[in-house]
């Protein structure tokens, strides 16, 4: 009975030994191996053996790239105005050893030096330039960042800037300035589109004015075309009748009444050419067939 008491207690022991014997290490995971307290070596993922009691393994270091946002940081500008700016860094362990050993809490050391080098490159800056320079400013943080913690094993690859909250009374003034400008240049757009609306509505009117000025002008010609056409066939048709003198005066005697109907005819200017007209009608009118001489018987 004894002899199967130990023999199960020394099975037991085999298993504890071998269960701490064996260490799986996930994916994107790394692990500090201590042996007697000082640094052995470091695990990669998958499975290792280490040994119980001598090696100890420190808790497993995220080897992903990591983010970490910092609470808004007050800042003082190069012209004296406190500024709240809130900061994200990106960054990732390189190196498992240098990260354990190198530094207590790297995450605190990253968020420390964040806002030591805010205060830095921000107090060279005044408010204008803070809100229009956020790339540059983004850059100059990677690179101060960047080789601060090299050391570390870390390694930051991109920093960024949430928000820039200038205080209530700058933003005001902010929105004042902004409100001047947008009315200004609704008042631009609106004169000049009143300006171009004048100009077309001119160039319009003219062209209406040239092209009626044309059009009366066409049909001016077209009526003194055909008044002449008419009058060449008039005359044409009295040179073909070859009339005399008599039927000259008759015509004109006969159109004389539709000329005395005009509202406007007040002096007629009667041609000293007439008179004659007038007394070879009459003589056409009052002769008479000669007379025959009586005839003997």
């Amino acid at each position: 009975m004894e002899a199967l008491i130990a023999g199960l207690v020394a099975a037991l022991v085999v298993i504890i030994v071998i269960s701490r014997s064996v260490k799986i290490v996930p994916q994107a995971k790394a692990g500090v191996v201590e042996r007697l307290g000082r640094y052995n070596r470091t695990l990669e993922p998958g499975l290792s053996l280490i040994i119980p009691i001598v090696d100890r393994v420190k808790p497993l270091i995220d080897m992903r790239e990591q983010v970490v946002s910092f609470p808004p940081q007050p800042v003082i500008t190069e012209d004296n105005l406190v500024v709240n700016i809130d900061s994200v860094v990106y960054f990732q362990v390189t190196n498992a050893k240098a990260a354990s050993y190198e530094i207590q809490d790297y995450l605190l050391g990253i968020e420390q030096i964040t806002v030591t080098t805010l205060r830095n490159v921000i107090g060279g800056m005044d408010l204008e330039t803070t809100l229009t320079s956020r790339d540059s400013i983004n850059d100059q943080l990677r690179s101060v960042l960047d080789e601060a913690t090299g050391r570390w094993g870390l390694r930051v690859t991109r920093v960024e800037l949430k928000s820039i909250d200038p205080p209530d009374s700058v933003q005001q003034s902010m929105e004042k300035q902004m409100r001047a400008e947008r009315d200004k240049r609704a008042a631009i757009l609106t004169a000049e589109g009143s300006k171009q609306s004048a100009i077309l509505t001119a160039e319009g009117e003219r062209q209406a004015a040239i092209l009626a000025a044309q059009g009366h002008a066409e049909a001016q010609k077209l009526r003194a075309a055909g008044e002449a056409a008419a009058l060449t066939e008039v005359f044409s048709a009295v040179r073909a009748q070859n009339p005399d003198e008599r039927v000259m005066a008759y015509e004109f005697m006969r159109h004389l009444p539709d000329m005395t109907q005009g509202a406007s005819s007040k002096v007629w200017i009667v041609p000293t050419d007439i008179t004659k007209a007038l007394g070879a009608m009459a003589g056409a009118f009052d002769s008479r067939p000669p007379e025959q001489p009586p005839t003997g018987s």
